[in-house]
C-alpha cells in the first residue's frame, strides 16, 4: 500500500483548495440560479411565476450547487486519505462509477431536504413520489455523471491545458516568461537494480503522487512526467513574491517527503531523496501533434532548467537556481544562497550563472 499522510493532515489541504476555487463556485451559483430562473418560467404552472416562487428557485438551484461543489472538494481530497485512499487504486471507471453514486446521493438528499424547508405545503403525494422524486433523481445523476466525467477529464490532461485546448490559445506558438523546474528522484538507476524495475516504479508513482499537493498548494502546473522526473513551471510574475513560489515549493516537497520517510522506508526500504534545478526566462509554447495532442514547451529556459538539475547532482546540492531566477525572486525567509558558480551546461556554449539554495541551519 502506498504511504499516505494522516487523514486529519488533509483537512488544511481541503480548506486551501477550497479558498483557491471560491471564484468557480461563485460562478456556479450564479449560473446555477439562472438556470433556475429559466426552469420556473419555462416548465412551472403560471400561477407559480411569482417573486416569492422565483425566490425559492434561486435558493434551490443555489443549494444543490453549493452541495454539489462541496462533494467535488471533498472527492477532490479524498485520495490524499488514509481511509479514502483506495479510490486511488481503483480502475478510472470504478473510481468516477463511485464518485457518481456519492454525488447523486447527495444531490438527492439535499433537493428533497429543501423541497421540505422551501415548500411547507404537503407534497408527499402519490404523483410527487411516482413523477417528482424519479425526476430529482434522474436530473441529480445527469449533472453528476457529466460534471464527474469533465472533473477527470480535467484531471486527465490537466486544467490549464484543458482551457487552452478549448479556448486555441497556443494554436499558434506563443512565447512566455516562465518558471521552469525539473526535479528528480537521486539514485533511481542504483534504486531500480537494488529493488527492481516493478518496485521502484511503485516507489515513483507514490513520489509523484505524494509531491503533488506541495506543487498544486505553490500554484504550480506540472507540465510532465519523465522517468522518475517531473517537469513544474509557473508564469513569470513582475512580484518577486510570487515569483518566490517555486523555491518554496520544493522545500514544502522536502518537508512533505521527510514526513513521509518511516512509512516509505516500511514499505520500499528506503526513503527517496530528490534534487532540482530551477531557471526563468522565455518559454515558446505550442500545439503538437495530431493523433495525440499535447501542449509542448520549447526553448533555452527547459534546457537551462534541466542542465541545473544535473549539474545538482554533481555539485552534492538538492536545490540549483539560475542568477536569472534568483534576481526575479524574493527569497523566502529561512533560506539562503550560495556563492554563484559559473558552470559550463552540456550543449550549452554560453555559462549560466548557478546558485546553490539551502536552508539557514544554525552550526
Amino acid at each position: 500500500m502506498p504511504p499516505y499522510a494522516d487523514q486529519r493532515r488533509s483537512l488544511p489541504f481541503v480548506i486551501r483548495y477550497a479558498r483557491r476555487h471560491l471564484g468557480f463556485l461563485a460562478g456556479l451559483v450564479t449560473a446555477a440560479v439562472a438556470v433556475g430562473i429559466v426552469y420556473r418560467y419555462l416548465f412551472d404552472p403560471l400561477e407559480e411565476r411569482e417573486l416569492s416562487f422565483y425566490l425559492r428557485s434561486c435558493l434551490h438551484a443555489a443549494g444543490l450547487a453549493i452541495s454539489g461543489w462541496a462533494v467535488h472538494v471533498s472527492l477532490a481530497a479524498a485520495p490524499r486519505t488514509r481511509f479514502l485512499g483506495v479510490l486511488r487504486r481503483l480502475p478510472q471507471a470504478a473510481e468516477l462509477a463511485i464518485k457518481v453514486l456519492v454525488m447523486t446521493t447527495v444531490l438527492t438528499i439535499v433537493a428533497v431536504g429543501l423541497e421540505f424547508a422551501l415548500y411547507p405545503t404537503p407534497f408527499l403525494s402519490q404523483h410527487w413520489l411516482v413523477h417528482d422524486l424519479p425526476s430529482i433523481i434522474a436530473i441529480s445523476f445527469s449533472i453528476s455523471l457529466v460534471s464527474g466525467a469533465l472533473f477527470e477529464f480535467r484531471r486527465l490532461i490537466g486544467g490549464r491545458v484543458l482551457g487552452s485546448f478549448l479556448l486555441g490559445t497556443y494554436h499558434r506558438p506563443r512565447r512566455e516568461q516562465r518558471i521552469v523546474m525539473f526535479l528528480d528522484i537521486a539514485g533511481s538507476t542504483a534504486l531500480a537494480e537494488q529493488m527492481g524495475e516493478l518496485r521502484v516504479h511503485d516507489l515513483i508513482t507514490s513520489f509523484f503522487f505524494d509531491i503533488d499537493r506541495p506543487i498544486a498548494e505553490h500554484d504550480g502546473e506540472v507540465h510532465a512526467y519523465v522517468g522518475d522526473e517531473v517537469i513544474v513551471t509557473w508564469p513569470q510574475s513582475d512580484d518577486p513574491e510570487r515569483n518566490a513560489r517555486s523555491l518554496r515549493c520544493f522545500f514544502a516537497a522536502e518537508d512533505r517527503m521527510a514526513d513521509l520517510a518511516p512509512a516509505y522506508t516500511r514499505e520500499f526500504g528506503v526513503a527517496p531523496r530528490f534534487r532540482a534545478g530551477i531557471h526563468a526566462g522565455p518559454v515558446v509554447v505550442s500545439e503538437c501533434g495530431d493523433a495525440k495532442r499535447q501542449i509542448a514547451y520549447f526553448g533555452d529556459t527547459m534546457n537551462v532548467a534541466a542542465r541545473l538539475c544535473e549539474h545538482s547532482k554533481t555539485a552534492g546540492e538538492a536545490l540549483v537556481a539560475s542568477a536569472e531566477m534568483l534576481s526575479a525572486a524574493a527569497i523566502p525567509p529561512g533560506l539562503i544562497v550560495g556563492s554563484p558558480a559559473n558552470i559550463r551546461l552540456r550543449g550549452r556554449q554560453t555559462p549560466v550563472e548557478a546558485h546553490a539554495v539551502r536552508r539557514n541551519r544554525p552550526d
